[in-house]
């Protein structure tokens, strides 16, 4: 195994923790509970940091020490050897584009729980009521909280 087979291979076992950890906290959000979110978040960060980290480790370890971003296609073509990396690498993006999804289907999850307890919150502060009700001069009236008693 070649040192770059060995980073890569680090870094996709970071990614598929990381796509692992999303998972679970899309079953929690689907759950409705929250108690576990700031473990998982506290998780996710701890991944994002390490994820960080080893991309930075590769590209040190594939540039001539004055470029952070390497363009991984056009070192391999410069590279056919290292078959190995380049299925690592395959595998890797692969992990991470289902990764990119279940995050994005997090995020529209965590929108539509905001959007519930909002409307919910919303519905028991009668904010809404309030607003409803009119005056006899079509001005908003102020909610009493007790029957509407009509003189005739």
């Amino acid at each position: 195994m070649t040192a770059l087979a060995a980073l890569l291979k680090n870094e996709a076992a970071l990614v598929v923790r990381f796509r692992d950890t999303l998972l679970r906290e899309q079953e929690i959000l689907r759950s409705g509970t929250s108690e576990e979110l700031a473990d998982i978040n506290t998780e996710k960060l701890a991944l994002a940091e390490s994820l960080n980290g080893a991309g930075a480790e590769r590209a040190r370890a594939l540039s001539a020490g004055n470029d952070n971003v390497i363009d991984m296609q056009v070192w391999f073509s410069a590279h056919p050897r290292e078959a190995e990396s380049i299925k690592l690498w395959d595998g890797l993006l692969k992990v991470a584009r289902e990764a990119r999804e279940i995050n994005e289907v997090n995020g529209n999850l965590i929108n539509a729980l905001h959007q519930k307890a909002s409307d919910a919150l919303s519905i028991l502060t009668r904010s809404e009521a309030e607003q409803s009700l009119y005056s006899r001069d079509g001005q908003s009236a102020p909610s009493t909280g007790s029957r509407i008693i009509d003189s005739a």
